[in-house]
């Protein structure tokens, strides 16, 4: 028996009929949404290429049954730029040669977002190789990749940071 969902995918809310109930996050992403940047790759679980963000949180797609998703928001890869405007994330990753072959970068860069959004890597490499350690790089790129997620947990840091305000001594008033 046909039911339909709403997901929010990429800021576009979607009212989505589910004639199954075992379709997973990944296969509706990727067969009735068209948003192929998403990766399957072992289809377990193992491997992260199927990372996205669901309520800002990193998650592996192809274990998520999309049946439980209603009323939920998930960020892609192709959500990420702002129209031309790469993510930092996205833009280390290009820097840093982050990548090789392509196929994990997607996950790689999803999973790195939400590792920056969680606030626990700082500037500690064995850290960030720690926390990323769910998604698999067969190229073996990681040396890029961890300098990526550093670069780009800079660069978010500078742009939150407060402007100090005009008249004032790093950001402090004078008076």
């Amino acid at each position: 028996m046909p039911f339909s969902i709403s997901l929010t995918v990429n800021g576009q809310p979607n009212s989505i009929a589910l004639d199954d109930p075992r379709v997973t996050l990944l296969d509706l992403l990727r067969e009735r949404l068209h948003l192929t940047g998403t990766k399957k790759g072992c289809d377990r679980g193992q491997c992260g290429a199927c990372t996205v963000l669901l309520d800002g949180r990193r998650i592996n797609a192809c274990l998520t049954l999309a049946a439980s998703l209603d009323g939920s928001t998930v960020t892609t890869i192709e959500g990420l730029a702002n129209g031309s405007e790469l993510h930092p994330v996205q833009a280390a990753f290009i820097a840093c040669d982050g990548l090789q072959c392509g196929y994990c970068t997607p996950g790689q860069i999803m999973s790195a977002v939400g590792l920056l959004s969680e606030g626990h890597a700082g500037d500690d490499p064995e850290r960030v190789r720690e926390l990323m350690s769910g998604n698999i790089c067969r190229c073996g790129a990681y040396q890029g990749i961890t300098q990526a997620v550093l670069e780009a947990g800079q660069a978010i840091s500078q742009q939150n940071r407060p402007v100090p305000a005009e008249g004032s001594e790093n950001g402090r008033s004078a008076a």
